[in-house]
């Protein structure tokens, strides 16, 4: 790109009202370099144009909006203005008369270097791009697709291919440097950077606006008191659950009521399944190898979804647990297969919270106590029955702590002649099926339709064991 020494550029293009409408004043310039961004003939006034097609030009001097009139001095940019402002290109020119039939001021357009696809295309071309990842080379004739397969990247779906361009677009979703660490991630104790995730977020099938929810996730699953390479090791069923608050679960789209915990959201689906590929392809954390589940459950190719907050008489999650109101946050919950919850018929809290604790009494075992946490997914009808009672959620949480307790002589091992159960110092106690603490409500689903879900999730006495990790997501 050669500048000129002394004196001004302007940088235009045709499909800008307010390019088309400086035109004379581009030709009455002595001297003005002219570079047309999207047309060779453009401005027909000015003798001298060049056309910049590929961009180059534009990139280099970094422009964002046109027309942007530029002066330059002994080799080095010294000033410039964008759009049409009268007095600014007078003042720029030195020319004061300029203009003068003009309006005093018009906007200008975006930039053709800027669009989505070209900037990325740009920033490769360039060697801007910061991307520290190797590059994999395809064969001939090899089939992207498949070569992810063989490359054992997938979980079993097709993957989407992380392209330069893709990869570029989806770091341009948040202002965190690409090379920063995010955490280890086990079982190899591989670095995450953002980079990485952003790649298995391209990958997953993820937008650009979705990744600082998947940074979040990634953020908390990697924190110690998550245990991820216990939840990974353990042979029980469980995997990363991810529940969403705040603002950014609309503005992302979020599904938190009709078939929340289904298919059919593009959101739900992909942040979750983008945890999931981290693990597997930056830490190593494959079925069958680290991961030792005996069975495993559906929810480990993807379970994410948002608490419907609008409907709730209650306050979110991520308040309940320390973030301040009106921030997005992620909870990351080492949960499996949600355990359905039927009652059509309680209109009370007490009623509707014994049938509550029957089936929370189920999860692992009716025998195993204290054995787990759990998340209650309250349905709105369900909901509703505890909002008209006028029950604040601290008031459902104590009942269902309460109704939960068991007769340690009924679960000891080798009662009611099931050899599985507690140890005999039960024997004349009540037994808690939950540790304090081990509880967790959401509110999420249709609006029609009393039927409630329980994840239950793998944690235990003393060391042992996953906690649930809350961290607020860095718009």
């Amino acid at each position: 790109m050669d500048m000129p020494n002394q004196g001004l550029v302007a940088v235009v293009k045709r499909d800008c009202p307010t390019c088309v409408l400086t035109a004379p004043v581009l030709a009455a310039i002595p001297g003005l370099t002219v570079y047309s961004q999207d047309d060779p003939a453009f401005p027909e006034a000015v003798a001298d144009r060049i056309y910049d097609g590929e961009l180059d030009t534009s990139h280099r001097l970094r422009i964002e909006i046109v027309p942007t009139l530029i002066r330059f001095e002994n080799g080095q940019e010294v000033d410039r203005t964008y759009g049409w402002d009268r007095a600014e290109w007078q003042r720029l020119t030195g020319q004061p008369e300029i203009g003068a039939g003009l309006p005093a001021m018009r906007p200008g357009c975006g930039a053709k270097n800027l669009e989505p696809g070209i900037i990325e295309r740009l920033k490769i071309r360039h060697g801007e791009t910061g991307i520290a990842a190797r590059r994999i080379s395809l064969g001939t004739g090899e089939d992207e697709m498949e070569a992810m397969y063989d490359r054992g990247w997938s979980d079993g779906l097709p993957l989407v291919p992380p392209t330069e361009e893709r990869v570029l677009r989806m770091l341009g979703a948040t202002s965190r440097d690409p090379q920063e660490v995010i955490g280890l991630v086990p079982s190899d104790l591989v670095p995450a950077t953002v980079e990485k995730i952003a790649i298995n977020a391209v990958m997953a099938g993820c937008k650009p606006e979705y990744l600082p929810v998947v940074l979040a996730a990634v953020e908390a699953v990697l924190d110690e008191p998550f245990a991820m390479h216990g939840v990974l090791a353990t042979t029980m069923f469980v995997g990363p659950v991810i529940v969403v608050n705040g603002p950014v679960r609309r503005q992302i789209g979020m599904n938190a009521r009709g078939n929340a915990l289904g298919q059919g959201n593009r959101a739900n689906a992909t942040i979750g399944r983008a945890v999931q590929l981290v693990i597997r392809n930056i830490g190593g954390g494959r079925p069958q190898e680290v991961d030792r589940a005996t069975l495993g459950n559906p929810g480990k190719y993807t379970y994410c979804f948002a608490e419907d907050e609008e409907g709730s008489c209650w306050e979110p999650l991520s308040v309940e647990r320390g973030i301040a109101p009106g921030k997005s946050a992620v909870t990351a919950f080492a949960g499996y297969g949600l355990q359905g919850v039927v009652d059509q018929k309680s209109r009370t809290p007490e009623s509707l919270s014994r049938s509550f604790a029957e089936c929370m009494k189920a999860i692992y075992n009716t025998k195993l106590a204290p054995a787990c946490d759990a998340i209650l997914v309250m349905c709105p009808e369900h909901e509703r029955t505890y909002r008209e009672a006028g029950w604040s959620k601290q008031r459902v949480y104590e009942e269902l702590y309460r109704l939960t307790e068991m007769n340690g002589d009924d679960i000891l091992a080798g009662a009611h002649g099931i050899a599985e159960g507690g140890p005999p110092s039960y024997a004349g106690r009540r037994i808690g099926k939950f540790r304090k603490g081990g509880l967790m409500i959401v509110r999420a689903g249709g609006g029609a339709g009393m039927f409630s879900g329980i994840i239950g999730g793998w944690s235990a006495s003393g060391e042992r064991g996953s906690a649930p990790v809350t961290k607020e997501i860095r718009e």
